[in-house]
C-alpha cells in the first residue's frame, strides 16, 4: 500500500505507573517511534485536543505536525511539571506558561508546522466547519508531501526528529 498515514492526537499521555512499565509501556512507545520514523509513506499528525507525554509522542512522528488552534502539546502535564518544580500542582498555570504548550508558542518555536483555525468558541461549537478546515489543512499537507520520494520522506522525517533541542549560538 502507498496510502498516507494520518494520526489524530488527543491523549493525556501514557500512564505513569509501575504496572504500565512492567507491561512494557516504554518499550512499546519506543518501538512505535522507531517504526513510524522509517515508514516510506507520508505521515501527517494532528493534535486535536490534549497531546501529552509519551502517549502523544508515540503517534506524533510524522512529516507534518499540525495542531488545532486551542489544543495543547507537551511532554508532561502542567500539573505534573508544577508538582516537580514547585512541589504543588496548584501552580499548573505557571508551569503551562513556562512550558509553552499552546499551538501559537509551538509554531513560534518551529515544533509544529500548521495551526488549524477553530470556529468561534472552539471546535465543538461547529463540528462541520471544523471538519472542513481540518480537511483543507490535511489535503494541503498531503499534496505537498506527495511530491517527495519515499527516501526523501524518511530523510526529512529523521531531520525533523533530530531538530528539537538544537540551538544556534
Amino acid at each position: 500500500f502507498k496510502l498516507p498515514l494520518i494520526t489524530f492526537i488527543d491523549t493525556p499521555g501514557a500512564y505513569p505507573g509501575i504496572g504500565a512499565e512492567e507491561r512494557g509501556q516504554s518499550e512499546a512507545i519506543a518501538r512505535n517511534l522507531f517504526v513510524m520514523a522509517q515508514l516510506r509513506i507520508p505521515i501527517v499528525c494532528t493534535v486535536i485536543g490534549e497531546g501529552g507525554s509519551g502517549g502523544a509522542l508515540a503517534i506524533g512522528v510524522g512529516d507534518r505536525l499540525m495542531m488545532l488552534q486551542y489544543s495543547t502539546y507537551s511532554v508532561i502535564s502542567p500539573e505534573g511539571c508544577a508538582a516537580i518544580l514547585w512541589n504543588s500542582a496548584d501552580r499548573a498555570a505557571d508551569a503551562a506558561a513556562a512550558m509553552g504548550i499552546t499551538s501559537t508558542r509551538l509554531k513560534q518555536l518551529g515544533l509544529i508546522d500548521t495551526i488549524v483555525e477553530e470556529p468561534l468558541g472552539g471546535a465543538h461549537r461547529d463540528t462541520g466547519q471544523m471538519a472542513e478546515q481540518l480537511k483543507t489543512a490535511l489535503v494541503d499537507a498531503l499534496q505537498e508531501l506527495s511530491l517527495l520520494s519515499p527516501d526523501d520522506l524518511v530523510e526529512q522525517r529523521y531531520q525533523r526528529l533530530m531538530k528539537p533541542g538544537v540551538f544556534k549560538g
